[in-house]
């Protein structure tokens, strides 16, 4: 129990760990910060681009939150400018949504086959895009066809130059274990502002792309 304890505590205090803390029961979807369900939960700030440089003016903040069934995520966005989508879609998959502004979740449930894992996006516009990527595919750009049945909910304060979106995920669709206290997942967190003009990294892979498994993180189901 001594060791569980320490392990716990480590894991907590490590700066490559988020912790997503439960809530007994499945609420609306809220992408305000400010909401009930947000609240007192821990924030997680990013504020460096993919190389690992600073980016203060495109401070991101993430809060995550656990149900039995789901995973809860919060993104709170400063931006210079958007990039929108001139049609946006909020009923129907948008392939290639990374070619506007988004906000990104890479999970994955695997610990020995890193290289599969599940990407999650969305709009300040409430497009949604979800991918299942195994990087030993000819193809992985095919995991767009993939359905996870993930929702979005996002909106943007134009005043002060912030948006905001929140995901909730089923947990059926990226892990077929039961959800308990101390699960762990692999994870990493992105932004784009435009089409590469702005790229905001939790874990700078410090490569081109995103899709470096290596530099995932971890995310702590917490009680």
């Amino acid at each position: 129990m001594f060791c569980c304890l320490m392990l716990l505590a480590f894991l907590s205090a490590s700066p490559d760990v988020v912790a997503s803390h439960f809530s007994p029961r499945d609420e609306s979807l809220q992408w305000n910060p400010s909401s009930i369900f947000w609240a007192d939960t821990p924030v997680t700030v990013i504020e460096t681009d993919n190389s690992g440089n600073a980016q203060p003016t495109h401070r991101t903040e993430i809060r995550s939150r656990w149900t039995a069934g789901n995973l809860y995520f919060q993104f709170t966005c400063r931006y210079q400018e958007l990039h929108l989508h001139p049609h946006p879609s909020r009923t129907t998959e948008t392939n290639k949504l990374w070619d506007w502004d988004v906000a990104e979740v890479f999970i994955g449930s695997d610990f020995k086959n890193i290289r599969h894992y599940y990407e999650f996006e969305m709009s300040p516009q409430g497009e949604w895009l979800d991918l299942d990527i195994d990087l030993s595919r000819p193809a992985p750009a095919d995991g767009w066809k993939w359905n996870s049945g993930f929702e979005v909910a996002a909106g943007i304060d134009n005043d002060h130059k912030v948006w905001y979106g929140a995901m909730r995920i089923p947990y059926r669709s990226i892990d077929s274990r039961t959800a308990a206290p101390g699960n762990l997942l692999r994870v990493n967190f992105y932004r784009e502002q435009g089409p590469r003009q702005v790229e905001i990294a939790w874990r700078p892979t410090m490569q081109r792309t995103y899709h470096v498994p290596e530099k995932f993180g971890t995310l702590k189901l917490a009680p």
